[in-house]
């Protein structure tokens, strides 16, 4: 702890990491919070750590952790004990603490339960180091010994205290006292449970999971329904107390009016617990086919990649029977499903049409067109997704919805075509519509891709790595993050650093529609082909051929230079420059000069002398450093001057980009 500012306990149970825990706090200077991961707590979006936080009512998950982690005060000593309970903000939120450096921390994690994922990545990440605690599995069976035993021998006045402990651990001292009467400081003096600040807990953990294997499902309703009609009858304190309560009458058998139970689900959304709005959005339309509710849980649905499923919810709407708002409401998620969870862009396309002709509002028709400038675009039209994200940002009409998309669609268009002195300013202007999520990493990598070809590749680095950090652990946000941050890495030359990024963000994507799957496929194809892995990178290839479609065309141009670099690694120069003049040529065709620039330059690197003819008349259009290089490499290659070409791989490398660098330098021996 002191060396490193944290540390992860890992042991089955009965190791003694609460112990060792509890020992090391003690020992530990300044001021310090304990919070316990629960069966009970694991279901509620930032239960675990409620008492320690504010969960504000407003904002999506990104404004809500960055909420919840600058109310922890700094310098804060916080023991997380049984953190693989921890429900997923929770788990992500302890990790922003350890990457911020905010908390000094101690974790402890049973080494035979699974681990949310910001959880594992503290170790893997190598943010805090791992100590390890052993226990024989004598010891272990003798530990589930002594707990039945403990508990079948509790008296009877005790055992009720434990019994709503099974349903909810911990709970306040006032509502166990209201459930299970003198049954409370019965257990308390039996060992059963501690209280501490009119707080009860299990006096172990164990000892509530014990209780609750030996009850039934209808005494367990039981209880849950005796807690709700308390709770229902108090205030809600936040939007952790309505998920709670809401979780607790659906469990409890006693379901909540609708409005309150398509509330929950708005909100579990917008926190990000796609899960339980699933589970809340589901036990609605069992009872009545709520409009709001199908719109919820067909966005929880896609944005697990389920988008066949989205779209049976959606469709069973008749669009006749609703207004324009409702319409609109109802259109926009079907559409963006259509699209890209189910890769029927030509479907989704001209299902917005036929919508645009049916609404008569200059809003909403806005918000449509806004839609369209994003399919545009990822349908590798960006010029044409340019045009419509300039009429919709001109608009006095276009809402916060239709800002936020045709501004990202408008600076990853820029960029890619070359406008780099309008991307910051669309990116800035997307981010204010506070319409974020996946559309922050749209225009970032417009950015990115500004200051690759503005030769700046720490400031790229660090801008991708920034919208990484944004995302935590949430998914896809992360994966789409490191797609970036390896973007920047093969610019650099960093390739076995790229690939690891990649398959791991490929894996996560692949379950999803979103067309950042497929560039995770082709730019892994690339480094892999760069690294002369010859069978991985044709099979990672034949992969991103695969999902390439439509909806990924903006793409188009890496799909070829992928194939361009698997085939250099089989040995075949002359195919290899052939593809990247293909991806070249097909950039230049749709418009997107930077990319066809940045293809030209492979095609240079690759050993193609014809690649300056294209590289010279893109840099007309296209000024920056990258491109002034590259019409350098070109030229030196074409005339064979050695002394130039040592000097552009000079010049490559004071920029960062050491695979080009060191291709120059190679074809400079060569000669």
């Amino acid at each position: 702890m002191r060396e490193h500012g944290g540390a992860v306990l890992v042991g089955p149970v009965g190791s003694g990491k609460t112990t060792a825990a509890r020992a090391a706090s003690a020992r530990l200077a300044g001021p310090s919070a304990w919070v316990t991961g629960t069966v009970s707590d694991k279901a509620i979006p930032f239960a675990a750590l409620r008492g320690l936080i504010e969960v504000p009512d407003e904002g999506k998950t990104a404004a809500v952790l960055r909420a919840a982690r600058e109310s922890v005060a700094d310098g804060l000593l916080l023991v997380v004990d049984d953190a693989h309970l921890l429900d997923n903000l929770s788990a992500t939120l302890v990790y922003q603490l350890a990457v911020s450096g905010a908390a000094r921390l101690i974790v402890t994690v049973d080494a035979d339960e699974g681990v949310p994922d910001s959880i594992r990545a503290l170790q893997l990440d190598n943010l805090l180091p791992r100590i390890e605690l052993t226990a024989s599995p004598s010891e272990h069976t003798r530990l589930d010994a002594s707990v039945r035993e403990f508990v079948s021998s509790l008296p009877a006045e005790a055992r009720a205290a434990l019994e709503y402990l099974a349903v909810e651990d911990p709970m306040p001292l006032a509502d166990l006292s209201a459930l299970a009467g003198d049954s409370v400081r019965a257990a308390e003096d039996a060992g059963a449970v501690t209280i501490v600040e009119d707080v009860v807990r299990a006096a172990h953990p164990l000892y509530a999971t014990a209780v609750r294997d030996q009850l039934t499902d209808d005494d367990l309703r039981t209880r849950r329904a005796a807690l709700l009609e308390r709770r229902t009858a108090q205030p809600e304190r936040d939007v952790v107390d309505r998920l709670r309560l809401a979780v607790l009458a659906l469990d409890s058998g006693n379901p909540q009016p609708v409005s309150d139970v398509v509330a929950a689900a708005a909100d579990a959304l917008r926190l990000g617990d796609l899960a339980l709005s699933e589970r809340l959005g589901a036990a609605v339309l069992e009872r009545d086919p709520d409009l709001d509710a199908r719109l919820t849980l067909a966005q929880a649905l896609a944005w697990q990649g389920r988008g066949r499923e989205a779209d049976d919810v959606l469709s069973a709407v008749d669009p006749a029977t609703l207004s324009d708002t409702e319409l609109m409401a109802w259109a926009l998620p079907r559409a963006a499903n259509q699209f890209w969870m189910l890769s029927e862009p030509e479907r989704a396309t001209a299902f917005l049409q036929t919508t645009r002709k049916r609404v008569s509002s200059r809003v909403a028709q806005t918000t449509l067109d806004a839609l369209s400038a994003t399919f545009a675009m990822n349908a590798g039209r960006p010029g044409r997704a340019l045009d419509i994200a300039e009429e919709v940002l001109a608009s006095p009409d276009a809402d916060d919805t239709a800002v936020g998309w045709s501004a990202a669609a408008a600076a990853l268009s820029s960029a890619r075509m070359g406008r780099f002195d309008d991307v910051d300013a669309l990116a800035e202007r997307a981010m204010e519509a506070q319409h974020p999520g996946l559309l922050r990493f749209t225009s970032g990598f417009g950015q990115t891709t500004s200051l690759l070809m503005a030769g700046e590749l720490d400031r790229a680095q660090e801008l991708a790595q920034q919208l990484t950090d944004f995302a935590q652990m949430q998914q896809p946000g992360r994966a789409i993050g490191e797609i970036l941050v390896a973007d920047v890495l093969i610019a650099r030359g960093e390739l076995a650093d790229a690939a690891k990024l990649l398959r791991g963000a490929a894996e996560a994507l692949a379950p999803t529609g979103y067309s950042w799957g497929p560039l995770a496929w082709m730019l892994l194809a690339q480094a892999l082909g760069q690294q002369e892995e010859t069978a991985e990178a044709s099979k990672i290839l034949s992969r991103a051929d695969s999902r390439h479609g439509l909806k990924s065309m903006l793409f188009g141009p890496e799909l070829l230079l992928a194939r361009a670099w698997t085939t250099a690694a089989r040995r075949d120069p002359v195919g290899a420059r052939s593809s990247a003049r293909d991806a070249a040529r097909a950039a230049e065709r749709g418009g997107q000069s930077a990319v066809a620039l940045r293809a030209f330059h492979d095609a240079t690197r690759l050993g193609d002398i014809r690649s300056a003819d294209g590289i010279a008349r893109l840099s007309t259009d296209v000024d920056c450093v990258f491109g002034r290089l590259a019409l350098q490499h070109a030229r030196a290659l074409v005339s064979g001057d050695a002394n130039e070409l040592h000097a552009v791989s000079t010049a490559f490398a004071d920029i960062g980009m050491m695979g080009s660098a060191a291709d120059a330098a190679r074809q400079a021996a060569s000669l």
